[in-house]
């Protein structure tokens, strides 16, 4: 991991042709800062805990389609 420090205003560049910005938009109160993000409209962006429901939405539907997949099998 790497962890570096920042002050409002500046800026994080991710990958070799700069598509994804991270900047300190503001810092608050207590130990939370405001970050803004640009990138690509193809590459998603999401909060971790958001992040983990949709991971965790696509197992089970993959889950229920490989069930649904051996039902069909056992019809058929």
């Amino acid at each position: 991991m790497l962890v570096l420090s920042r002050k409002k205003g500046q800026k994080i560049v991710i990958g070799n042709d700069g598509s994804i910005v991270i900047e300190i938009v503001a810092i608050l109160r207590g130990n939370k800062a405001r970050i803004g993000i640009t990138a690509p409209k193809d590459i998603p962006v999401h909060r971790e805990e958001i992040y983990n429901v949709i991971q965790r939405e696509k197992a089970e539907r993959a889950e229920q389609e490989k069930v649904d997949g051996m039902e069909d099998a056992l019809v058929g």
